[in-house]
Order: structure tokens, then sequence, then C-alpha cells
């Protein structure tokens, strides 16, 4: 977990009522963080931190691309990422996450956000990921399209085994 330390988030210690961070998430750390869905990317990543009374609204804002498997072909392909996402945050007694606010010890008084990051980024990530037409690797595609074509004979066929 310390490859992941550089994205703690000192809200305790904040002096301005609004700080900026930048960071460039990459392989190191989608391999840090260790989540199913994205394992390589390039991410730029800048977050906003907004104090307001009694809370802090975080905005993250994630460009870049990252990489998963086409549905099709299985071959890796590049997904683009570019995303607006807001965290809000408050000091509490011990840590809670309620899906809406995220409470974080007031004793320790950072957050670390890169899970965020990662699960934003994943999110990101549409249902059903492909090639544009015609960009899968040459082998799985002619396999694909193979599948699709239709014979004459086997429909004639079909039709017989679906009446009984």
């Amino acid at each position: 977990m310390e490859k992941l330390d550089g994205y703690i988030v000192d809200l305790k210690g904040m002096t301005d009522d609004n700080v900026s961070y930048r960071w460039q998430a990459g392989d190191d750390f989608f391999s840090a963080v260790q989540g199913p869905e994205i394992k390589q990317g390039s991410l730029d990543v800048t977050l906003r931190v907004k104090k307001t009374s009694g809370a802090y609204e975080l905005e993250f804002r994630l460009q870049g691309t990252v990489q998963v498997s086409c549905d099709r072909c299985l071959e890796p392909m590049d997904q683009p990422i570019d995303a607006l996402c807001t965290l809000r945050v408050k000091m509490g007694s011990e840590y809670a996450d309620d899906g809406e606010v995220v409470t974080v010890p007031e004793r320790e008084g950072t957050i670390n956000v890169a899970w965020n990051i990662y699960e934003f980024a994943a999110l990101q990530i549409p249902l059903r990921h492909v090639h544009p037409d015609g960009q899968c690797p040459a082998s799985s595609a002619n396999l694909f399209h193979e599948e699709e074509r239709s014979d004459p004979r086997w429909d004639a066929l079909k039709k017989i085994v679906n009446k009984s």
C-alpha cells in the first residue's frame, strides 16, 4: 500500500479553502491498486478540494485511457476516459462510507483517494467494450464474422428443428 501513499490528501491540515492536486496514474498505479477491471492505463488526474462548512467537496477530473479486453476478440484495447466526479467527505469519530458521504476519523484527518480514482475510472468503462468496426485483429475478427454468416442449408434444417 505504500506505493499509494502519494495519494493521501491532508484535509485537517488545509490552510486554504481550495487546494488542488495533480497525479499521473499509470501502470504502476493500477498494479498497486489491484482492482479487477483495470490492469493498465494512463490517466491525468486533477483533484480540487473545496472546504465547506463541516465538510469537504473533492472534485476529480480524470482524462486519458485505460486498457480493457475487447468483448468481441478478447484482445487488449484502449478505452478513453474523460470524467468529472465528486466525493463528499466529512470528519467524524471513525471511518464510514455510506455511498454519498465518506467519513474520515478526525484524529487522522487524511484520506487516501487512490481507490476513489480507480473506482471513478472503472465506472466510466461501458458495459460493452469493443474495438471500432474493422479494428479487431484479423484472426479474431474473421472468426467473429464467420459466426455471423449463415448457410442456407443449415437454415432449412433449423426451420425443421424449430417446428418440432
